[in-house]
């Protein structure tokens, strides 16, 4: 008995372990953030924008980064069940890692639960606040519950940071984000 109360309790120790804090990647996103304002083209722009989605993208130890990976591949062969449980996994073993929470509200976002995926997006950006991808899918969640003002704020606040979101072109003229014009 005692031989199976040690192995049990050695099997669960990974199970109930501390998530690790998270690196401060906060002075390297600032120099991204600076080179994606003053990127000179769309190119140059998306290769920044890449280089910030390879920090976010970086969970704080190999149990987490193993539950962010099989959520992302679960979520790319449209497993949106599979991939909000390992999403939540991964939130509750890190829940100061923001990326869990950005990726969980993704998965929201897209089975359509704009309120789930909002609470995640402000969480995230509690613990990142300035996370642009989070903050443009705020404003995504925003303008699909017809919260255009809102989505507008949001969708403006991040493209501060990176203006070369794809969702840039919904502030477009006629976009559905467009500051509103003159009349004639």
């Amino acid at each position: 008995m005692k031989h199976l109360i040690f192995v049990l309790s050695f099997c669960a120790t990974p199970l109930f372990a501390d998530c690790p804090a998270v690196t401060d990647h906060s002075s390297e996103m600032e120099r991204l953030f600076e080179q994606a304002r003053a990127a000179p083209n769309d190119m140059a722009g998306r290769g920044i924008s890449d280089k910030m989605w390879q920090i976010w993208l970086q969970a704080p130890d190999e149990a987490a980064q193993a539950t962010l990976d099989r959520g992302m591949r679960q979520r790319e062969v449209s497993d949106f069940v599979g991939a909000l449980d390992e999403f939540s996994r991964l939130v509750a073993y890190c829940p100061h890692y923001a990326e869990g929470f950005n990726q969980r509200a993704f998965i929201h976002f897209l089975r359509k639960d704009y309120a789930n995926a909002l609470s995640d997006l402000d969480q995230a950006l509690a613990l990142s606040p300035f996370h642009v991808g989070a903050r443009s899918g705020r404003a995504l969640s925003l303008m699909s519950l017809g919260r255009i003002r809102e989505a507008r704020e949001d969708l403006l606040l991040a493209l501060e940071n990176n203006p070369w979101l794809s969702e840039r072109f919904l502030m477009s003229q006629g976009g559905p984000l467009a500051l509103p014009g003159k009349d004639i």
